[in-house]
């Protein structure tokens, strides 16, 4: 059974962070290239079934990017320590630990290990480009390998192709298969997720309203639906990130709306939550935010997007 291997470089990082190596975040640049790829391997049916990552925070953020690209979940990807600043040898070891039923398997990791590992596993057949440069940041190289993940050894691969980020349209195609047109961000951006986190005190219903993340005014906990999440899993993740708070999502969609943003139109799904835990301001994501239980009428004229309020006062029990 010929494997393919995926050597994915994570994106660019931010070199002015204030922060250790280990630490140092993507750069917007380095985000939208790792989806980029992630929007490669979709449309060319190239999606891996397993993911390994170094755990540093730039290469594990490129690993998350490109699989929500791809429209799966991030639950699939591994944090392996030895990718991170690995040489050859070590992600030797980490390929031939890998279960002989792994048909496709994609390794982000970091230079100069991954560019040496890629030389290693071709016998020197990989060349640069006509910058000098083998596998920049957030560039894939597609191998083919015909022997099992325990034998593998220099030479035991075949190189398909090398991918760059910038050979690759800058917008996203939408929806991400079968696309009637191109937008700023990955197609799954475009659908989301909204909860109106309620409950009932002394016989009264009270909403939970948040400021936005610029404060400039109030809303209800919303947020992309993430890949590999139903539209209630990710309504009641938005509600712990950005409210602080925990329940239980109804399973019907209370509505509906659609507002402009990234260059289209972004449909929201709208659910109710009844709160049964409110975190401490220490435990709270997003604290920053500040937030404040108002009556469903005090709600519904406070929030900013009209549409909510006959949601909202749908819930005064």
């Amino acid at each position: 059974m010929v494997r393919q291997l995926l050597l994915l470089r994570h994106g660019k990082s931010d070199w002015e962070s204030d922060v250790g190596d280990f630490n140092r975040p993507l750069r917007d640049r380095g985000k939208r290239a790792a989806q980029r790829m992630g929007v490669w391997l979709a449309t060319h049916n190239m999606i891996p079934d397993t993911i390994i990552s170094s755990p540093a925070e730039r290469a594990m953020t490129t690993a998350e990017k490109c699989c929500k690209a791809m429209g799966q979940g991030t639950d699939k990807i591994v944090h392996q320590q030895e990718i991170y600043l690995a040489h050859t040898d070590d992600l030797f070891g980490v390929l031939r630990e890998l279960p002989a039923s792994a048909k496709r398997v994609m390794l982000v990791g970091h230079n100069p290990g991954l560019e040496d590992f890629l030389l290693e596993l071709t016998d020197g057949a990989a060349e640069p480009e006509d910058d000098g440069k083998l596998l920049p940041t957030a560039t894939l190289a597609l191998l083919e390998i015909d022997v099992n993940w325990s034998a593998i050894k220099r030479g035991s691969a075949t190189l398909i192709q090398i991918i760059r980020p910038r050979a690759l349209p800058k917008k996203f195609p939408w929806p991400l298969h079968d696309a009637k047109e191109s937008r700023d961000r990955p197609a799954y951006y475009y659908n989301q997720s909204s909860v109106i986190p309620y409950r009932s005190r002394d016989g009264k219903c009270e909403i939970l309203i948040v400021r936005s993340s610029k404060k400039k005014h109030w809303v209800v906990p919303k947020g992309i639906h993430e890949p590999g999440m139903t539209s209630q899993q990710s309504a009641a993740q938005e509600a712990f990130e950005e409210g602080g708070v925990e329940g239980t999502v109804e399973e019907k969609v209370l509505g509906s709306y659609i507002y402009q943003k990234w260059g289209a139109n972004c449909i929201v799904d709208v659910y109710a939550m009844e709160v049964s835990h409110v975190l401490e301001e220490s435990e709270w994501e997003e604290k920053h935010r500040t937030r404040q239980w108002v009556s469903p009428k005090q709600a519904a004229s406070l929030v900013r997007q009209a549409e909510l309020a006959p949601m909202i006062m749908a819930l005064d029990i």
